[in-house]
């Protein structure tokens, strides 16, 4: 695992940049008519270039509907979400997909291509980085599945692989794109805690060494040490601090 740390502090980093996301006054709703739902109520969120950030909070609180925001996947209803200095509220489709070959994302469902290889779907991240050959993203590949510990499995195919395996290529799919903004939903629920906690120590890495901001949903109290920052969602607002007693423990939803 990636354990090296670049001499240049986040606060260095975060004194010379622009905010990698800057969120003002976001809100969101689902539905229409007398079935119209609030989902997200005047959120502001700023990350930093470098800088690693866990949010947490109970289920259908938001914190997936604001990171699929922020990633671009959905048009922005009201308030403002500044991603890499441009102004998503307002942008179009082809807009919203130029800015989203700058991040990483990492979702639950791993969303694997069932008939490539563990290599081949890492691959894919490494697809996304101009100027490589073939020889050089088959390497960068390979280099991130070794560097989540899966560098024996390069070969199988996603049904040969366990769930918290096939999280790890997911995982090392989203770092071979060499992201400015790496997303995250749960990265760790499906890891042992030594994997999880390992996972996440590569992460903080990447933003040390590469300036990547990490945005992370997460209930995994093991992990709440490796963050520059701690935020929750409560009923789509979003609060700065400590976890809650509850929280904490990983019996939150």
């Amino acid at each position: 695992m990636v354990t090296s740390v670049s001499s240049t502090s986040p606060a260095a980093v975060r004194s010379s940049s622009i905010p990698t996301v800057a969120v003002r006054q976001l809100s969101h709703w689902y539905g229409s008519g007398v079935n119209l739902r609030q989902v997200l109520d005047r959120v502001d969120l700023t990350i930093h270039p470098g800088e690693v950030v866990l949010l947490t909070g109970p289920s259908g609180c938001g914190k997936t509907t604001l990171l699929t925001l922020v990633g671009a996947l959905r048009q922005v209803m009201a308030g403002s979400i500044r991603l890499f200095g441009e102004e998503l509220h307002g942008a179009g489709r082809a807009e919203r997909q130029r800015l989203r070959c700058g991040i990483g994302m990492i979702f639950q469902g791993h969303n694997l291509l069932r008939c490539l290889s563990a290599e081949q779907n890492v691959q894919m991240g490494a697809d996304l980085l101009p100027g490589l050959g073939y020889r050089s993203r088959r390497d960068l590949a390979r280099r991130w599945l070794r560097e989540v510990g899966l560098g024996d499995h390069l070969h199988k195919l996603p049904h040969d692989l366990s769930g918290g395996q096939k999280q790890r290529v997911a995982i090392a799919r989203a770092l071979a794109a060499q992201p400015r903004l790496l997303l995250a939903d749960e990265p760790t629920a499906a890891l042992d805690s030594r994997t999880g906690r390992e996972v996440v120590e590569l992460l903080r890495s990447l933003a040390r060494d590469q300036g990547c901001s990490v945005l992370m949903v997460t209930h995994d109290s093991r992990i709440l040490d490796l963050a520059d920052r701690l935020v929750r969602m409560e009923d789509g607002r979003l609060y700065e601090g400590l976890f809650n007693d509850r929280e904490a423990s990983g019996s939150v939803g």
